[in-house]
């Protein structure tokens, strides 16, 4: 399995120019971010690195194939599990999160654990750029939170320590 460094330099190169919203900031500040949270409850190379990567399927060309080839069959099948699978012909929101939800949680918990500090993450950022969005979006992470059992519990209360309305 290639190194942590190694994956932060391929998710670079995969994401490119892209930026996050509202910041404009380089987009691998996410992943780099959502691997820092994840491997304070998650200690596993394996699992921080999917974390790094665990939006390049979704994002850019890089497939499944090329991950599993560059960080191994471990890396690749959490990144499967927390990649969307749902596209926007599958109907509206509330069955796209529906597919998705149900395919995040055949994930082992290292990806439900990503997907959480993925939450966490993106809720810190639109609360404080789109609180309108942020209201609609914290309540379908509070809907997955739960649905995620094999996620780490001191990950979760986490997520909702952060999510509580203050």
């Amino acid at each position: 399995m290639k190194s942590y460094e190694e994956a932060v330099v391929f998710a670079t190169k995969a994401h490119g120019s892209q930026v996050r919203d509202y910041t404009g900031v380089p987009y691998i500040t996410h992943p780099v971010a959502v691997s820092k949270i994840v491997s304070e409850f998650d200690p596993r190379p394996e699992v921080a690195i999917a974390a790094v990567l665990h939006d390049v399927v979704e994002d850019t060309p890089v497939t499944l194939e090329e991950i599993e080839a560059e960080f191994g069959e471990e890396v690749s099948k959490i990144v499967k599990y927390v990649t969307k699978v749902a596209t926007p012909e599958d109907g509206d929101r509330k069955k796209r999160f529906a597919l998705n939800a149900a395919h995040y949680m055949k994930g082992c918990s290292g990806a439900q654990n990503i997907k959480i500090a993925d939450a966490i993450h993106n809720l810190s950022t639109l609360k404080q750029y789109d609180p309108k969005f942020y209201k609609a979006y914290r309540l379908e992470k509070m809907a997955l939170n739960i649905l995620l059992t094999q996620a780490n519990s001191e990950l979760s209360a986490m997520f909702v320590d952060t999510v509580k309305e203050k």
